[in-house]
């Protein structure tokens, strides 16, 4: 199996630092179990970033339709340099999983370009409960990584 280079930066590169920076995260519920997980991780790397934990607000909603929503209601208070999507879709028996990964992440994109504000989008789509189980860490400390990175990048270039 080929894995993909990431092209990560050291940690103790500036890009990575989260001090000086206020990051939301929006952790849907649906498969809880999975998107609790995500939000450990990556809480737990945007404290190792450097981001203050009074500066990190999570809220949850029911599942990955409403995730946009509320990241939407948090870019608008301009309150955060990067907002955070969590959830976890499964693939099932019907359409559903098509409908419900493309419009949580259209709309997820739709948010950071109306708002241009980076959001790091963490919903998983897998085809059953072990690849989400398998990806649950890296994909949230990857969220917290990218949200932190793009938040700086973009102070950077105002």
């Amino acid at each position: 199996m080929l894995i993909a280079d990431q092209g990560t930066l050291d940690a103790n590169d500036t890009r990575l630092s989260g001090k000086k920076l206020s990051i939301g995260i929006v952790q849907a519920r649906f498969n809880a179990g999975i998107t609790n997980a995500l939000a450990k991780a990556c809480q737990d790397e945007l404290q190792k970033l450097g981001v203050p934990a009074k500066q990190v607000k999570l809220v949850q909603v029911p599942g990955a339709l409403e995730v946009p929503v509320a990241l939407m209601a948090m870019a608008e208070k301009l309150e955060f340099d990067a907002l955070i999507a969590l959830g976890c879709i499964v693939r099932g028996e019907t359409y559903h999983f098509e409908l419900v990964a493309n419009e949580s992440g259209a709309g997820v994109s739709r948010v950071a370009l109306d708002y241009q504000l980076p959001i790091a989008n963490a919903i998983l789509t897998t085809e059953n409960m072990a690849q989400a189980v398998e990806r649950q860490t890296d994909k949230g400390r990857d969220a917290a990584r990218v949200a932190v990175e793009m938040a700086n990048l973009l102070k950077a270039m105002a």
